[in-house]
């Protein structure tokens, strides 16, 4: 097998459509994680994957009769964007079956090439059962986006150019898995010229075909499978590919949604690329097991494989890199119900740069307040930081990773407040920068009690805080001779309907 696939890489023609990638030294990680680490950018093709590669081959290859049927696949994306410049390339017609979750860039990137998108199920599973179906409904051929040696060896070219770009020894190879074929190509090519070369393989903890398949020696069938890395998801391992990759992968590992995240940020911070979740996979895993092995001073190599991330994406990724980079904590916080508890606590932290401030009255003894805190040091910092707390008579609960707390409570904290008197709403806006939100509870002083309190950093200019304010009556000149002292833009949304609807 190894052998008949080699020849297959060798001979394989994908260059119609796709071109030799760079592979770009990481300079910023390499530095960080004490490593000489590099990027082969199969991002950069013309559908922003290397998925093109393995589908052009595979087409070439048809005979003339089949082409003139034409071709279906199946695909969370990035193979049918493959598939569909191919048939154009190559004047096949081509449709294309895919999940209903498909990002709409990647449908997008098939209809404008020509093909037909047919979305169906929420799987990679429904959507290939439906191909199958056209298929011998319609006597079109199908291309499978990883079981056929034709695309595996297609995938393997990748392999042919890392050694011809790095000929110096290669330490170690990332790939991320889905189906498996990236992997079994790459692999099978370095591991004939280069056997003492690792091959590491890396998926989603929520998808965990190829790994669960390594760990018991046969395919598993998963009875469910997320679909954050939607490019990589897929049930189960293909038959070809696990035979191959068996042989040839020393390793699988996983990878959570969070340290995801970090490694589409360590990237953009690297290339200013944005890559899809499937395409940082390998990144993620690379930084995971240079720290879990103490590598120093190796020749690494990881495969940015698809670019093809949905525009409002970015706004969960954000959120969760700092996470996944040991970057924030989360912590719910019992702090005293009276005036100068906030500007206290804000003290009990020190410099910190604080990323987020949740807080809602509730009764008049203890108030719990949702905070998130820059860190520099991850856990190790985070440690010390609830330590502190914790020896200052704060109760801290650690909410950092806590999936619940990450998804939605930090967005649903707050409601409505039973007992509060006299109280007024405003927005204030004024110039982000370390201790700010501390120089504005210190402004705010301690004259009147804070009810209400939401502050999040947004990576802006200004920083943005909406407060809750009890102020009697008879003080609001007092209150608003305050307001014009603190020097702050403010706007008074006390009868705005969505507080009074949600807030009051």
């Amino acid at each position: 097998m190894n052998k008949k696939i080699i020849e297959k890489i060798l001979t394989a023609r994908v260059y119609d459509v796709a071109v030799e990638t760079p592979l770009e030294p990481a300079k910023s990680l390499s530095k960080r994680l004490d490593n000489s680490i590099y990027l082969k950018r199969e991002d950069l093709q013309a559908v922003f994957s290397f998925k093109l590669r393995g589908a052009f081959n595979c087409m070439f290859q048809l005979s003339d009769e089949e082409k003139t049927r034409g071709v279906v696949a199946a695909s969370a994306g990035n193979h049918a964007q493959g598939v569909a410049i191919s048939g154009e390339k190559l004047g096949i017609k081509t449709t294309i079956v895919m999940p209903k979750i498909t990002p709409e860039i990647k449908v997008k990137g098939v209809t404008s090439r020509g093909g037909k998108a047919v979305l169906i199920g929420d799987t990679f599973d429904d959507a290939y059962a439906h191909a199958m179906e056209l298929a011998t409904k319609e006597g079109m051929t199908f291309i499978h986006p990883f079981d056929n040696l034709d695309v595996i060896a297609g995938q393997g070219t990748i392999g042919m150019e890392l050694l011809r770009q790095h000929p110096d020894p290669i330490d170690v190879v990332f790939v991320a898995v889905g189906g498996g074929g990236l992997i079994s190509g790459i692999a099978s090519y370095i591991k004939y010229l280069s056997p003492a070369t690792k091959i590491i393989g890396v998926e989603h903890e929520e998808a965990p075909a190829m790994f669960e398949a390594f760990k018991q020696n046969k395919r598993v069938l998963l009875d469910s499978i997320g679909t954050f890395a939607d490019g990589a998801a897929v049930r189960q391992a293909g038959e070809n590919t696990f035979e191959i990759a068996k042989e040839v992968v020393d390793e699988m590992i996983l990878v959570s949604t969070d340290e995801t995240c970090a490694a589409i940020k360590d990237v953009f911070e690297e290339t200013r690329t944005l890559l899809e979740p499937a395409g940082a996979l390998a990144t993620a895993g690379m930084k995971n097991y240079i720290q879990e092995h103490q590598l120093k001073n190796k020749q690494i190599i990881t495969i940015t494989s698809g670019a093809n991330i949905n525009f409002d994406r970015l706004r969960h990724v954000a959120e969760r890199a700092e996470l996944g980079e040991k970057r924030e904590a989360i912590l719910a916080v019992t702090i005293p119900e009276r005036p100068n508890s906030f500007k206290e606590f804000c003290g009990a932290l020190g410099d910190r740069a604080i990323t987020e401030f949740n807080y809602r009255y509730s009764d008049s003894s203890d108030a719990q307040v949702f905070t998130g805190v820059k860190l520099s040091g991850g856990d190790e910092e985070k440690e010390k930081i609830v330590s502190n707390l914790k020896s200052q008579g704060y109760g801290v609960l650690d909410l950092t990773d806590n999936e619940l707390a990450k998804v939605h409570l930090r967005f649903m904290v707050g409601g409505h407040a039973q007992d509060v008197d006299n109280e007024v709403l405003y927005r204030f806006s004024f110039p982000e920068r370390p201790g700010a939100l501390l120089h504005f509870l210190t402004q705010m002083g301690g004259n009147w009690n804070i009810s209400l309190f939401h502050y999040r950093n947004h990576g802006s200019d200004f920083g943005r805080v909406l407060t809750g304010v009890q102020v009697p009556p008879d003080e609001r000149p007092q209150f608003c001779q305050f307001l014009e002292d603190l020097g702050y833009d403010h706007w008074d949304e006390t009868d705005n309907p969505a507080y009074q609807s949600f807030l009051r």
